[in-house]
């Protein structure tokens, strides 16, 4: 594949036009005629230039993936389902009351709590609710902002949209909470900087991703906890408990839930051609135990996948500071992970020939990239 840089009306033709748009917001805050609006990345006017950092940013159009991998990662580290692995552990935060707080274990708060703690980074970037109950990316500075925006709602945050505004508040390193769109975008964005971030990306210290199978579209699931009588802003968090076919509302009234089913509908489509489930180009990658066996013993437990020594840095240091404590995790569960990973990797081919009509045209990802071809070849033999 060749990769021809394009602007903005590449990225309506084949991007959003096409419901291949993941809202991570890397084309909006760089340009004054790209913003999200309701979850959704609107255009408010055709911009004239033929080759602009919308496209080279946005995760869903073609680029030079083992390129990025070979700068950033030791190669030794790869493994194909689930990217590099230097180290593979369950983690949680030795606060129990952050843990009880939080979404699972709360290893991300706890690492990003220690990151600002110990100088690391001066401010993070993370999602957070806005007025209207969807969600936006804020930057915050201290432990309490990182808490009062713990949690997951399973609804798509413009967070890089949020670490563009940055270089416009302050000189300090940055720490990134990303999905795998969005660790891929900021990866991008380290690969090959416009002239005008090159500063602001020499400040982006540690990126730690979340996995994500899927985000929902606020506008879809909001219909569907009005018709069940869910207010919006009571809800405090969201799971999907393994072995049970429902997404696990927390409210401030009690606990509901709402059949996968009717759930799947709310789906934004470009998900379904998203191979990565679990934030592949970040530093550390982070993600319920829900692989570990019995799930009431391990909800308060995360995954974490170590992918760089940056990322090894920053746990070691969190272990040591008596904020995040490691467990040896058993070698099913990390089989299992790559087997749900490899599982993603192939729908998401699937599904994204189907869309084009052909298996020469596989949209945004490359016929020759190692991994794609790995499974394309899966798919022959299958």
């Amino acid at each position: 594949m060749r990769f021809k840089a394009q602007g903005q009306q590449f990225l309506k033709k084949y991007v959003l036009d096409e419901n291949l748009c993941t809202g991570c917001g890397a084309c909006a805050g760089i340009c004054p005629y790209q913003v999200v609006y309701r979850d959704r990345t609107v255009q408010l006017h055709q911009c004239d230039l033929e080759n602009g950092r919308c496209f080279d940013y946005c995760p869903r159009t073609p680029a030079d993936l083992q390129a990025i991998r070979e700068m950033f990662f030791d190669q030794g580290d790869f493994t194909p389902e689930i990217g590099p692995v230097k180290g593979y552990f369950f983690s949680r935060a030795a606060d129990p009351v952050l843990r009880e707080t939080s979404q699972h274990g709360a290893t991300v708060t706890a690492l990003m709590e220690t990151a600002i703690a110990e100088g690391w980074i001066d401010s993070a970037v993370v999602s957070s609710r806005n007025q209207d109950f969807g969600r936006e990316g804020v930057m915050v500075r201290d432990a309490d902002g990182l808490r009062k925006n713990a949690g997951s709602f399973f609804t798509v945050s413009p967070t890089v949209a949020a670490f563009h505004r940055c270089d416009a508040q302050g000189h300090g390193g940055i720490g990134v909470v990303a999905t795998p769109c969005q660790a891929l975008a900021l990866a991008k964005m380290r690969f090959r900087p416009g002239e005008q971030d090159g500063e602001k990306i020499h400040r982006l210290r540690v990126v730690v991703g979340l996995y994500c199978g899927w985000t929902l579209s606020a506008e879809k699931i909001n219909d569907l906890m009005r018709k069940e009588n869910i207010a919006a802003d009571s809800i405090i968090r969201m799971d999907v408990p393994a072995g049970k076919d429902i997404l696990e509302i927390h409210t401030k009234d009690g606990v509901h839930g709402l059949a996968m089913d009717e759930v799947r509908r709310c789906i934004r489509p470009a998900c379904l051609y998203c191979a990565d489930s679990t934030a592949e180009f970040a530093d550390v990658s982070v993600g319920s135990a829900r692989f570990a066996g019995g799930w009431e013993e391990m909800r308060r437990w995360n995954q974490l996948i170590v992918r760089t020594k940056k990322g090894e840095d920053l746990v070691n240091l969190a272990v040591k500071k008596g904020k995040l404590e490691l467990r040896e995790a058993p070698p099913e569960s990390f089989r299992e992970l790559k087997k749900a990973a490899a599982d993603k990797k192939r729908t998401a081919l699937k599904n994204i020939i189907q869309k084009s009509g052909s298996g020469k045209n596989l949209l945004y990802l490359d016929r020759d990239d190692p991994v794609v071809k790995k499974y394309l070849d899966v798919r022959k033999k299958g």
